[in-house]
């Protein structure tokens, strides 16, 4: 049955097919399957659309049956997108002032220009973040204004910033001691001062260390940003600071655009150097003062780019084609340069070989050096410092500090008495006080150095120690009472093998040579016991000895000198107008004969003139000087007349009897004549007053002669005027010789500053009040090093100090300061500073581009113009007092210091953080920047090597 029905289902099937083929043709079963594709998938398509739609009201119904209303807000936002943007309305205002605040928005504008704007716009068209922007700033520099004007900056002027630089100057100094010591074992100088420098800091600092700062870029882009969020902390209001993408903004702006460039400008050495040359550009180059320059050096790099500098010139100079009287201009330039070249050949051959030789001990072992008199030494505050060192060693202190003793108090028993008597001719009687006062003195002294008490005791004859004790006891004391006793121990330094003959013998003879600028040549001569010396040297010669010049030492003294003026000019030079003169000078001796020109003004004469007389007293009988004349001194017929009469002194200064009666004086002739730059005596200053006090002490003493001969009831009163006068004419005089024989304690030399302390310590008693002194002795102290050297020398320095700030400027100089301080945070200088800063980054309102770094030769060679500048620029007076190696020593030191950018970093980011510790005293910045600094690598250091010596300081 099974079988029966599949064979007729498939013949049924078979026969529909076969009548469905016939009837429709081959093809219909084609079109049959496009049929039922077609039904099913509009069947499909109808689904979807009535699923969807009844899902879609399935989910509204769920919407509004199960979840809270949708917001307003996104609405609401784009209405808003799509309105105008109103314009934000910003006060212009900032300080207060109209001409600081006109400045500071075109900085704030040349910033959002040229940092954020170029960018901000390729992203968006809507300025109201920028607006956003420059209210923050402009609000920030609102808040930081109100408290400017709400701050003393007076003590940060005149105390905290001398403090901080002299404290960079004693790290610094105390980092090349330390250098000095450990000799050649380093590789890198400039690196290793650089670390050492640091390592001194944070033993000075105790608690901070700016290393990492002032060495690594990148670390100090981190100090910078830390340091202006928090200034935005302060600054900012809550809301605007809490906005993180406009605090990053201004962050960047102030710490990469502006504080980043000015500290990077600040420090570079090259800047600074070009800073001191503008700062001193009306002082003229001296050769002498290029040339020990040059000798001194220990830069080869400083010695190549002069060699170069003046190889090149030399080359042009012997390309020119020049005749007549021109030929022998060029011809001298050409010899000059050829001489710095082989000096500069010369210096770095030495260097290269590491033969470099201490000029001092090469000094000592010279041979015979020029001889000073003991009698010059107690009287010159230079030398008279070394004497007293070398006299501590020996234990012969006690002789020479009686010496000093006995010359202050004649100077003051002879004042005392001179005070007595015109109180008598007043009718005022004070006589047993003043003895009792010169009594009280004199029994002092007499117990201080020659009592059996005394320690140490003066050993001198007893007879005239017993003969002084019984004139003290039954006489009245006189300024000469202890003249026997003084001369008596005046020679014994004099003669005993111990004191002065020995000291001639010691290396700090040579060195105070050296303070003297005598080495250049033997300029005292003398017997070997000392009889018969004569002070024959000038102390304003070369700066110091070079090793050519040690090993060239004229010996020839038969030497014949003649001199006259052979023309005269008129020169304007900075727009000061003054007449030259051409001296042709010829000197011959058995084996040459040379012949040149030196240029002098009026004023060279008269320095000179006033040198010479104040040294040989008999010469200013003999010689007189053409007066000065206040108007139509550049007349032709004057300057004729002037020139005869200057002629005439020479013929009589260069006359053989006088060379030959005086005969000390050939040097300081030859000095006067040499083909350079003379180098005064006294400044400005100290001949001008030379010239009023002088005639004006004579005329005092012309008037009290006078008066005698007047009637008693006029006389009293001219008296009266003319000892007032008087004293005011010689209290100068007295006060500074009084301050140089101020005795010390008789103990050795003590250092009164510790090895390891800021100087913002009080430096001084009844200093610290009188704000100029107090500036200056910390500048001496730190630049000159006279805290290391005897301090009777720094005492001595201080009370000229007072005197000379007394004479200048009163007792009004503290008030003057404080006004000049207001003076200088006033808004005109304060505009003019913003103005500076304007045009120093955006030169005519355009951002200025990146300086390229000078040439290194260039580089080399400004700072030999600087150091020469430098050295220059230093009066006279100032070598006088402390010495002229010293003084060189001392302001190369400075020069130093600012030839290594890290160092300068160093100083100007403590600057930076004293200003801010001012500015904001409530904020904690020292414990902030403690914090700032705490990864310092020597900080680290500094404190293992504490935890390590814990134990052992235990114990």
């Amino acid at each position: 049955s099974y079988l029966q029905t599949s064979l007729s289902i498939w013949g049924w099937g078979s026969l529909g097919l076969v009548l469905f083929l016939v009837t429709f043709g081959p093809f219909a079963i084609f079109y049959f399957a496009f049929y039922i594709l077609c039904f099913v998938g509009g069947g499909f398509v109808v689904t979807l659309l009535f699923g969807k739609s009844n899902s879609e009201k399935y989910l509204e119904q769920c919407e509004h049956s199960f979840l809270p209303c949708t917001s307003v807000g996104i609405p609401k936002c784009i209405e808003e997108m799509k309105r105008e943007a109103r314009p934000i309305k910003i006060d212009r205002r900032l300080t207060g002032a109209n001409i600081i605040d006109e400045p500071l928005q075109q900085v704030i504008q040349f910033s959002l220009r040229d940092y954020v704007q170029y960018w901000y716009y390729t992203l968006s068209d809507d300025e109201s973040f920028l607006l956003e922007i420059r209210q923050a700033l402009q609000y920030a520099l609102v808040q930081f204004s109100a408290r400017s004007k709400e701050t003393d900056w007076q003590p940060y002027f005149t105390t905290r910033l001398v403090d901080d630089f002299g404290t960079h100057l004693r790290v610094f100094r105390k980092a090349q001691q330390r250098i000095a010591e450990k000799g050649d074992q380093m590789k890198d100088q400039a690196e290793e001062l650089v670390d050492t420098f640091f390592e001194v800091e944070v033993e000075m600092e105790k608690e901070v260390c700016r290393d990492l700062v002032c060495t690594s870029p990148k670390d100090e882009e981190g100090f910078l940003r830390d340091l202006c969020e928090v200034l935005l902390y302060i600054l900012l209001p809550p809301g605007d600071f809490q906005n993180k993408i406009m605090r990053y903004f201004v962050r960047e702006i102030l710490s990469r655009g502006i504080l980043l460039p000015l500290i990077n400008q600040l420090s570079d050495p090259d800047y600074i150097n070009q800073y001191v040359i503008w700062m001193i550009r009306d002082s003229n180059c001296n050769y002498e003062a290029f040339m020990n320059i040059i000798k001194l050096s220990d830069n080869i790099g400083e010695l190549e780019a002069v060699k170069d500098k003046a190889s090149e010139e030399l080359q042009y100079l012997r390309s020119l084609d020049t005749a007549g009287d021109d030929i022998n201009t060029i011809k001298n330039q050409i010899n000059s340069l050829l001489y710095v070249i082989k000096v500069c050949d010369s210096r770095i051959q030495r260097l290269q070989s590491g033969k470099e030789i201490d000029t001092v001990k090469l000094a000592a072992n010279f041979g015979k050096l020029c001889t000073v008199p003991l009698d010059h030494i107690l009287v010159d505050n230079v030398a008279l410092q070394f004497f007293m060192d070398y006299m501590q060693q020996t234990g012969g202190q006690a002789h020479l500090f009686f010496w000093m003793t006995v010359e202050g108090y004649r100077v003051t028993a002879q004042q005392q008495l001179e005070v007595l008597q015109s109180r008598q001719k007043d009718g005022k009687h004070q006589t047993n006080q003043t003895k009792g006062l010169l009594r009280a003195a004199a029994f002092g002294v007499y117990e201080q150095y020659l009592s059996e008490k005394a320690s140490p005791r003066v050993n001198i004859d007893d007879n005239l120690v017993g003969k002084l004790a019984e004139t003290l006891n039954h006489e009245d004391p006189t300024p000469e009472i202890f003249d026997d006793i003084q001369r008596k121990v005046y020679e014994l330094m004099l003669r005993d093998e111990r004191f002065y003959p020995s000291f001639k013998q010691n290396v700090l003879y040579v060195r105070m040579l050296a303070e003297l600028d005598m080495l250049k040549d033997p300029s005292f001569r003398g017997s070997d016991d000392g009889e018969g010396e004569s002070f024959n040297g000038s102390p304003t010669g070369s700066i110091n000895l070079s090793l050519d010049d040690l090993s060239n030492v004229p010996s020839d003294e038969t030497v014949q000198l003649h001199a006259y003026i052979s023309d005269t000019g008129v020169c304007n030079d900075h727009g000061k107008t003054y007449a030259l003169y051409a001296i042709t000078v010829h000197r011959r001796n058995a084996n040459s004969e040379e012949m040149w020109k030196t240029y002098r003004r009026y004023s060279d004469f008269h320095d000179f003139h006033m040198r010479i007389t104040e040294q040989f007293e008999n010469l200013a009988n003999i010689l007189k000087l053409p007066g000065k004349k206040t108007f139509n001194n550049m007349d032709r017929d004057f300057l004729e007349k002037r020139k005869k009469d200057l002629n005439a002194y020479l013929q009589l200064l260069l006359n053989p009897e006088v060379m030959k009666a005086s005969p000390a004086l050939a040097h300081y002739v030859y000095d006067f004549l040499e083909n350079k730059a003379y180098s005064k005596g006294k400044g400005d200053f100290a001949r001008k007053m030379d010239t009023f006090v002088n005639p004006l002490r004579n005329s005092m003493r012309n008037v009290s002669n006078a008066v005698k001969s007047i009637p008693d009831s006029l006389a009293e009163g001219m008296t009266k005027m003319s000892d007032n006068m008087g004293k005011m004419s010689e209290r100068l005089g007295q006060d500074i010789k009084q301050s140089f024989f101020k005795v010390p304690p008789l103990m050795q030399k003590t250092y009164s500053d510790p090895d390891h302390c800021r100087v913002a310590a009080p430096i001084d008693d009844n200093v610290d009040d009188n704000i100029p002194l107090r500036v200056m002795l910390l500048l001496m102290d730190e630049v000159f090093d006279l805290k290391e050297r005897n301090q009777w020398l720094r005492r001595n320095i201080k009370n000229l100090l007072q005197q000379l700030i007394r004479a200048t400027y009163g007792d009004t100089i503290n008030r003057k300061i404080v006004d000049h301080v207001d003076w200088m945070t006033s808004p005109e200088q304060v505009a003019d500073a913003v103005k500076r800063f304007r045009d120093a980054f955006w030169p005519n309102g355009i951002l200025a581009e990146t300086v390229p770094r000078r040439d290194k030769a260039i580089r080399m060679r400004t700072r030999v113009a600087g150091k020469t500048k430098l050295l220059e620029v230093m009066p006279d007076e100032l070598k006088h007092i402390i010495g002229a190696e010293t003084t060189r020593k001392g302001i190369l030191r400075v020069f130093e210091m600012f030839q290594h950018s890290q160092l300068n970093k160093r100083m100007v980011y403590v600057f930076l953080e004293r200003f801010l510790e001012t500015l904001f005293p409530q904020n904690k910045f020292p414990e902030l920047f403690n914090k700032l600094h705490s990864r310092s690598k020597q900080m680290q250091r500094y404190k293992q090597r504490l935890h390590s010596q814990a134990p052992s300081l235990q114990k």
